[in-house]
């Protein structure tokens, strides 16, 4: 199978550029880096400053957690007070991956990363350059665990980039002194972790899938012996669950396959002058009207997942008015990208 990578542009951060980025995280400053999901704005988890630079970068409300990205040779028991049996099925199974853990928080851990709560969200991506970044930084540190918190690299609020050329455009007013950022290719999963809660199961309150992502809840459950519950009023705040997300400029409308076709033939159409881009599953139903150009998306979760965030980035620089998104299938391989264009059309009320 063809790597995804592959294809994306300038090669991948060598050691000299890892071994850099590492020395400016241990020194508190910031570094964007590739991971399989998206690119992360990362900087020391242990360094309080650091992680507001992170904030301050995003324009991120401080309440909202990070989640804490750790080197598939780091121990997690040092970032939390306590990892419970079914958390080590869940990494034995899942991590290097796209797996977010939420345990207790350790007592020695800043709560700059959680948002004031005593939980924590871990994480071990397995994009090599990210592990040679985490394992390098790690040995930096005294203790040989350092840990980089790490929220997607755009501004608060915005589509996720996936290429290191998506980040340089998030964050034009910081120079390469103050980001610096590793080249890694196009990410190959495409959109965010899985975030499931762990942090309370010495409260009798079992696994909780907050953030659906690549990994589904029948593969937790597969792991568990139990499919994770929704999320509840009292679950620990986390990435991307705020109603409106993941957007882009252009304002986006979701809408049904048998509704697509009528609705730009119909009252929907766009006024002269004015363009639209229907974005549909698998084959164009039909003849695109003027205005509106069909952008073909696979039938295919995984590749839709792959391609979301590119596709509406590179919409918005072609200037459409509107972005209308085919509703994907229901099941439960689409809950991830439900989720997300779910979250993008919601900006839009």
């Amino acid at each position: 199978m063809p790597d995804p990578r592959a294809d994306a542009g300038p090669a991948e951060a060598g050691p000299g550029q890892i071994l850099e980025a590492a020395q400016r995280l241990a020194q508190g400053r910031l570094v964007a880096f590739p991971t399989e999901t998206v690119y992360g704005l990362g900087a020391d988890a242990e360094n309080p400053e650091a992680v507001a630079r992170i904030y301050a970068a995003k324009r991120r409300p401080a309440d909202h957690p990070v989640i804490v990205h750790l080197s598939p040779d780091t121990d997690p028991g040092y970032w939390a007070a306590s990892i419970p049996s079914q958390a080590r099925l869940l990494m034995a199974a899942f991590w290097p991956g796209p797996l977010t853990l939420i345990l207790p928080r350790a007592a020695r851990i800043p709560d700059a990363v959680s948002g004031g709560q005593d939980s924590i969200g871990l994480r071990c991506p397995s994009h090599p350059v990210a592990q040679r970044l985490l394992h390098v930084f790690a040995a930096l540190k005294p203790h040989g665990r350092g840990g980089v918190a790490a929220p997607s690299a755009n501004q608060f609020g915005q589509v996720s980039p996936t290429r290191a050329d998506h980040v340089r455009g998030e964050f034009p007013h910081l120079d390469g002194q103050a980001l610096m950022i590793l080249e890694g290719g196009a990410s190959e999963v495409g959109i965010e972790s899985t975030i499931l809660d762990l942090s309370r199961l010495d409260r009798g309150v079992g696994p909780v899938l907050l953030r659906p992502g690549h990994v589904t809840a029948a593969q937790i459950a597969e792991v568990l012996g139990e499919a994770p519950a929704l999320p509840d009023a009292a679950a620990p705040r986390v990435s991307g669950s705020l109603k409106a997300h993941y957007a882009p400029r252009t304002p986006v409308s979701l809408v049904t396959a048998e509704a697509l076709a009528g609705w730009v033939r119909g009252a929907g159409a766009p006024a002269a002058g004015r363009r639209m881009a229907a974005v549909v599953l698998e084959a164009a139903p039909g003849e695109a009207p003027a205005g509106v150009d069909w952008v073909i998306l696979p039938a295919d979760p995984a590749a839709y997942a792959r391609r979301l965030y590119a596709l509406l980035r590179e919409l918005d620089e072609a200037g459409y008015d509107r972005i209308l998104l085919q509703r994907p299938p229901a099941g439960p391989a689409w809950q991830g990208v439900n989720d997300r264009i779910s979250r993008a059309a919601a900006a839009f009320g």
